[in-house]
């Protein structure tokens, strides 16, 4: 068993929610780029970007070298720096620790749920993966709806699927971890990738729910 693989995974987590909370900072106290990121196109771009990143991530991520994984990765985590930027605009600094605080609560919790339980959490996929779907058809449905009722049943929802991929995610990395060999592959950098897109949903959905307003 590779004990390391785990833990590097973390590793990688870590570094890239520094790259994104760092970088989206930064971004927030220059006006002229937020301006170009939210007043034209580029928002659009980057969060195409993002998706092109994770699919050729996921694709490819057996044939992948790491070191073209690990570029991949820093440019998928700095892209949503950018593209979360307004949020240190539209929240207190204050509020945004403190709910990044409970989403790292959180997030450790169901991550340890998920690396010491004995229960098969591969039975949940399909549970996970409706709940995934129905999130992404209401919020684009609230798109013309703009309804703040089923935008916080929406968060609420992200919430708790999120909080089920983290365990799910962390189960199969430890299970992972009994291949041979798999620290050398692009697989860390994938299963980090994972763990940070689970994290940074958990994390938006809450601020959403109980983030303070910057008037």
């Amino acid at each position: 068993m590779n004990k390391k693989l785990l833990p590097n995974a973390f590793m990688w987590l870590f570094i890239g929610l520094l790259i994104t909370f760092v970088g989206g900072y930064v971004v927030s106290l220059n006006p002229s780029a937020l301006e170009n990121i939210f007043g034209g196109m580029l928002y659009l771009v980057f969060g195409i970007a993002e998706i092109v990143i994770a699919l050729v991530l996921a694709l490819r991520v057996a044939k992948m070298k790491k070191s073209t994984a690990i570029c991949l990765y820093i440019m998928y985590t700095f892209l949503t720096g950018l593209t979360i930027s307004s949020i240190f605009i539209a929240y207190e600094l204050s509020s945004i620790m403190i709910i990044f605080l409970i989403t790292a609560l959180l997030f450790g919790i169901f991550a340890l749920i998920g690396k010491f339980t004995k229960i098969d959490l591969t039975k949940f996929w399909v549970y996970l993966l409706i709940g995934l779907l129905a999130v992404v058809i209401l919020e684009v449905v609230n798109v013309f709806l703009m309804s703040e009722t089923l935008d916080m049943f929406t968060c609420i929802l992200g919430v708790v699927v999120f909080i089920g991929y983290t365990a799910f995610d962390v189960q199969r990395i430890a299970k992972a971890a009994d291949v041979d060999g798999i620290e050398e592959t692009s697989f860390p950098i994938y299963f980090a990738l994972e763990l940070y897109i689970d994290f940074v949903n958990i994390f938006m959905d809450l601020l959403r729910l109980f983030g303070n307003s910057d008037d």
